[in-house]
């Protein structure tokens, strides 16, 4: 028994000792406080009566271009950075974002997290491999992790429109949708006998989920994104959608024939035309209001 309660005085007389000393390791010269507090730019009021022009537009980005790898990468947690895509993710598994199925892009089924492991095809396989000391085959079991590197694009659903109370044209983001692409088979292409063989790369794109933007913005605000220029003056993910600081190109806008994309009935250079061709009707559409 006196063992017992000396060793009980002992653990808590150093317990603040220990404490002290994993508090004391810091990664850094201070203690990041401003991000992890920030709140969203609230949007301004809005009213029915004052929106005297509005346009649904589905925005395509790249992530592989350079102006969108804060978005992207890292590919692996790393300190306190996320990509987007696993910031999403950590948001539906610890943070109570509700992310909605892509069967529609108006946020009416909920996904759980074991929906989401579908579409990236998470699963177990077996395989059988050849054992050769006994001859015949093995049967082993392998796990398909998630592999969040694969989304490589990301949809965004915004609105364009005109608030007559203020005079502006304005922009609100309603969804994101990240997509994955991933390798859907390889074929063997014939090469000259001096090359060699090489392998051509099919690559299939699945849409992972849609997350309510607005619903989003505390968490995309917290967590900051990497700037090549300063670690000291990092943007957050909030200030990169917020700020309009990425490319892309229009993929869809609302049209009588049932939203229909714009790679539904154009291609190649003639698709990237008709982008251009939505993207200046907007800008003439602000610039006709104005007398000069």
């Amino acid at each position: 028994m006196k063992k017992v309660i000396l060793a009980l005085t002992i653990a808590v007389f150093f317990a603040p000792f220990a404490k002290a000393q994993v508090s004391d390791v810091l990664d850094g010269v201070y203690v990041k406080e401003h991000v992890p507090a920030r709140k969203p730019v609230p949007y301004h009021h809005l009213r029915e009566a004052d929106m005297m022009w509005s346009k649904k537009i589905w925005r395509m980005l790249d992530l592989r271009e350079k102006i969108n790898h804060p978005l992207y990468y890292p590919t692996a947690k790393m300190d306190d950075r996320y990509s987007l895509i696993d910031l999403l993710i950590y948001g539906v598994e610890s943070e109570g974002l509700v992310v909605y199925n892509t069967s529609d892009d108006e946020f009416t089924t909920p996904m759980t997290s074991k929906e989401i492991d579908d579409n990236f095809g998470v699963k177990v396989d077996t395989v059988y491999i050849d054992n050769e000391e006994t001859g015949g085959q093995d049967m082993k079991v392998i796990d398909n992790p998630r592999t969040t590197s694969e989304v490589t694009r990301l949809l965004i659903k915004e609105v364009w429109y005109f608030d007559k109370q203020r005079a502006m044209l304005e922009v609100r983001i309603v969804g994101l949708c990240p997509i994955r692409m991933y390798e859907k088979q390889a074929t063997v292409v014939e090469t000259a006998p001096d090359e060699g063989e090489g392998e051509e790369k099919e690559l299939t794109a699945k849409q992972i989920f849609w997350v309510y933007f607005p619903s989003a913005r505390p968490l995309l605000a917290n967590h900051e994104v990497f700037n090549s220029n300063s670690d000291s003056e990092r943007r957050t993910f909030d200030d990169i959608f917020f700020k309009r600081r990425f490319s892309s190109y229009i993929y869809q806008e609302t049209n009588v024939y049932d939203n229909r994309r714009i790679g539904e009935f154009k291609y190649g250079l003639d698709a990237l035309t008709e982008s251009d061709n939505i993207k200046d009707f907007v800008f003439k559409f602000e610039h006709d209001l104005w007398e000069y």
